[in-house]
């Protein structure tokens, strides 16, 4: 300001003229890089309160240029603390009334300054400088008005959504003000429009008012949401992106957790209830055709005809058969199920009831079957396909614990080797993620016990043939050849790049940013990026490291914008995907986080590799073990069903003579 005779040298600031357009200040001063462009402007202070009374303005266009000038500006930690110290929100004690805000926020204000005032309000909330539940509900329904109103735009039911989707779960009273507000009806007309962006709010609006609610409200808005997905999304819908799968993912959890209070319960030997219950499942299998006169038989007589009957359902204690169901898990699931199965599909059941007197547990593969033992990370399309879908899975693979049985000719003492037989049916069936129950019912019959057997065969001799020695030696020497494959797979991936989204503390990821290597490999170029661009060139991506100013490469706990994150469950999964790259001076660090682990492992292999350091992944073992395999089966094709020896064969002694060797120079003569 003294070089140029500028007064009042306070009013004025650095700030960056690329990207986000961040303001210098003492604490971030160091990170400035050479090359980066500065230009001189008002100081934050002076621009919070041009645009606090810019946004009063009565004149539309200066109101609408200040509500965007703040929009973009809020980004700025620096500029956020000016604006909300000047009342651009209102900050008491305790206390937040957020009035300059909501003044723009009516209906006389156009879209593009509500679509505005709102992105202010999203980035102003995002800094944290105030909480959340300090909102008031009278702001609180009109930011509700705009997602249940028809005639607004997209935009601002995003944005509207957005916000809703952080109040939810800061206070009880939120939660309800929106639960009655919001419809479930508004929410599944949101997630049937062709916006892919709009549907994801209003699935993640969803999901937050799910994991609030009460185990009723569960049940109805996951059936609607389900129904949703299944009539919509598989009925011409574009595919699923990662971030709606998780939704989804989320919304399968949330709904089979609705059954874990049942699994949890014990049977009551002394519950009327539950004694009719089982009861039912006797006389659906033994009474269908017409049970005798009550009278024919006298009390011990019945008795010990119903023990009988309960025995050859697979109960143990067939004298007293709900100590079977004492065990928790499953508890009172099973017998759910095994009703379920006995009530809405009785051929079935009577079916499987003709052959219980061979020797099959019934009510042991029951229980086995509801009892899961592993913990699913996937989303299975067909998981929405009806309205009971446990309980139809159940009735399938019940069926199929039956048809093994016959086809393994099994006895009671083969139980164990059944199941684990029909575990591997259902596993494998569902790694191939059928899309209905028809579907997946189809491929685990057609997975019949010898289909089984061939399969363990060929993995069998496979795995054989892989550890014969000489097939070891064949592996190890390819294996330079194909990791420096690997190696140049993964830099070809770097210089087409990837977009990054930037996570907050409070796990918004509508921030966006682009980073890829230069053909030479030489040079890592990055900068922000709006949503929707595809492989922006290397010339629209202003800031770039030089590979040679690279130190190292920091992953998980040990990256700086993880430490500095509170500790959560959700915190756990960005730490799986967080890494850095430190520069010049360790105080220098360019920080991602991958939009999956898949891209995680590519980039973290790349940079690896551009470190001259060995690419350590999980991926790099996956891909080379693939490799490998189909290298040696390649060059072992002609050697099917000829084993290999453990040891070279000798190497002949030379014949006594060469007399045998043909003379050329005669048959010239």
């Amino acid at each position: 300001c003294d070089a140029w005779s500028l007064p009042n040298a306070e009013r004025y600031a650095l700030q960056y003229a690329d990207g986000r357009q961040t303001y210098i200040t003492e604490s971030n001063r160091r990170d400035i890089k050479n090359g980066s462009i500065l230009r001189l402007t008002t100081s934050p202070d002076q621009e919070a309160e041009r645009l606090y009374i810019g946004i009063q303005s009565k004149n539309v266009d200066v109101k609408t240029d200040s509500l965007k000038k703040l929009a973009s500006l809020s980004q700025d930690v620096t500029f956020a603390q000016e604006f909300i110290s000047r009342n651009g929100l209102k900050m008491g004690v305790g206390y937040l009334e957020p009035s300059s805000l909501y003044l723009f926020m009516c209906p006389s204000s156009t879209g593009e300054m509500l679509a505005h005032t709102l992105k202010a309000f999203t980035e102003l909330m995002e800094h944290d400088f105030v909480s959340w539940e300090n909102l008031s509900t009278v702001f609180i329904k009109k930011i509700v008005s705009y997602v249940t109103m028809n005639a607004v735009d997209a935009s601002i039911q995003q944005l509207s959504l957005s916000i809703l989707e952080n109040m939810v779960p800061t206070s009880r009273a939120f939660f309800e003000v929106v639960r009655k507000e919001v419809t479930l009806d508004r929410l599944l007309t949101h997630l049937q429009v062709t916006n892919a962006q709009l549907q994801l709010k209003a699935m993640a609006l969803l999901i937050a008012l799910l994991l609030s609610a009460t185990d009723a409200e569960r049940r109805v808005r996951a059936t609607m949401a389900g129904w949703w997905h299944c009539r919509v999304r598989h009925h011409g819908a574009s595919p699923l992106g990662d971030e709606m799968a998780h939704y989804l993912y989320v919304l399968q959890s949330v709904s089979l957790n609705l059954c874990e209070h049942r699994m949890k319960m014990s049977m009551d030997p002394y519950s009327q209830e539950q004694r009719d219950l089982l009861q039912s499942l006797r006389q659906a299998a033994f009474e269908s055709e017409g049970e005798a006169p009550a009278g024919t038989f006298s009390t011990e007589r019945r008795r010990s005809l119903c023990a009988k009957e309960f025995r050859k359902l697979g109960f143990v204690n067939n004298s007293n058969p709900a100590e079977d169901l004492r065990r928790a898990p499953p508890g009172l699931l099973a017998l759910d199920n095994m009703v379920y199965f006995s009530r809405n599909t009785p051929n079935a059941y009577s079916r499987v009831g003709a052959v219980l007197s061979r020797g099959t547990p019934c009510v042991a593969s029951s229980v086995l079957l509801t009892t899961g033992s592993e913990t699913a990370q996937a989303f299975y399309p067909m998981f929405f396909g009806q309205d009971h879908f446990f309980e139809e899975l159940f009735c399938i693979c019940i069926q199929l614990v039956n048809k093994t049985w016959k086809e393994m000719r099994a006895t009671q003492e083969d139980f164990n080797k059944v199941m684990q037989v029909v575990r591997e049916q259902i596993t494998r069936t569902l790694s191939l993620k059928p899309t209905s129950l028809e579907l997946f019912k189809t491929r685990v019959n057609a997975l019949n016990y010898s289909e089984i057997l061939k399969l363990r065969q060929t993995e069998r001799l496979h795995q054989e043939e892989t550890l014969a020695v000489p097939v070891l030696e064949l592996r190890e020497k390819l294996k330079p050849e194909l990791l420096e494959l690997i190696r140049q797979q993964r830099l070809l991936h770097l210089c087409e790049g990837t977009l990054f989204r930037k996570i907050s503390s409070r796990r918004r990821q509508d921030k966006l940013w682009y980073c890829r290597l230069s053909p030479n490999h030489k040079v890592l170029h990055y900068g922000d990026m709006e949503e929707g661009v595809q492989s922006p060139p290397i010339e629209s991506l202003p800031e770039k490291i030089p590979v040679a100013d690279m130190k190292m490469l920091l992953v998980g706990k040990e990256c700086p914008h993880t430490k500095e994150k509170s500790s959560g469950k959700q915190n756990k999964d960005v730490l799986e995907l967080a890494f850095s790259i430190v520069h010049d001076v360790e105080e220098y660090c360019l920080n991602f986080i991958a939009p999956t682990r898949y891209e995680f492992c590519l980039w973290t292999d790349g940079l690896n590799v551009l470190l001259g350091k060995e690419m350590t992944s999980e991926r790099t073992q996956t891909d080379l073990d693939v490799l490998l395999s189909m290298e040696l089966k390649l060059r072992l094709l002609d050697l099917e069903n000829i084993s290999i020896p453990d040891e070279p064969p000798p190497i002949p002694k030379p014949p006594s003579n060469l007399n045998f060797c043909y003379d050329f120079s005669h048959s010239e003569q």
